[in-house]
């Protein structure tokens, strides 16, 4: 099984981190900003990462491919079975993909990604949408986490794993993100980057991100 993608991406790596968490062995390729191999470019006709390339079945977008793994590998599941849990999860992940990442990557793109391509940065944008808008990001976290520390089912789940993909990467290039003022937020993102899958993930897309950031 092959996923098509660049490593930092905060998609690209849930679906690493979720493949790993369900025992699935995937080999990553890069791809995007137009790079990418055959299997890539006709599983992903609209130029998203990531895509999976399973034999001869191709498929894109990161929700896409782990509703595929998880039919694939039923058992301990990343979205549970429980009809209030599952929806709480299915939620946590699209608040991930359409709220935070929105957010972050107007930080990440333009403080990281956007040197790295040679495009001029909007370092405005950037530094807006860390004093204002990430901030009620991590308010609502606040809010919402429970004593257990995981967001849905006292464990670590797919909500835990999208919700925190977006917030890793501002975190590469931001210290807003404060224990003094969000302390259940604060821990809880230590407590997914400790996880096993998410640490593995982060060690071998660190020296990308490295190259990144000093060009």
């Amino acid at each position: 099984m092959i996923i098509h993608g660049a490593r930092p991406s905060p998609f690209v790596r849930k679906v690493i981190v979720f493949a790993a968490e369900k025992g699935i062995a995937v080999e990553v390729q890069t791809a995007g900003f137009g790079r990418g191999a055959e299997g890539y470019r006709k599983g992903s006709p609209f130029g998203k990462i990531p895509a999976l390339e399973d034999g001869d079945f191709l498929l894109c977008d990161s929700t896409a491919i782990i509703t595929y793994m998880d039919a694939l590998h039923p058992g301990e599941e990343m979205i549970p079975a429980e009809p209030k849990a599952r929806a709480r999860t299915i939620w946590y992940e699209e608040f991930g993909d359409t709220v935070v990442q929105p957010i972050g990557q107007k930080i990440f793109f333009n403080r990281v990604v956007a040197k790295a391509l040679k495009r001029e940065p909007d370092l405005a944008a950037a530094d807006a949408a860390e004093a204002e808008e990430m901030p009620a990001i991590y308010d609502y976290l606040e809010d919402v986490l429970p004593e257990s520390g995981w967001l849905v089912a006292d464990r670590f789940t797919l909500a835990d794993l999208a919700a925190a993909c977006p917030v890793i990467n501002v975190g590469y290039c931001s210290d807003g993100l404060t224990a003094d003022r969000w302390p259940r937020v604060a821990a809880w993102l230590e407590r997914v980057k400790a996880r096993p899958s998410v640490a593995a993930a982060m060690a071998l897309e660190a020296a990308t991100v490295q190259a990144m950031m000093q060009k």
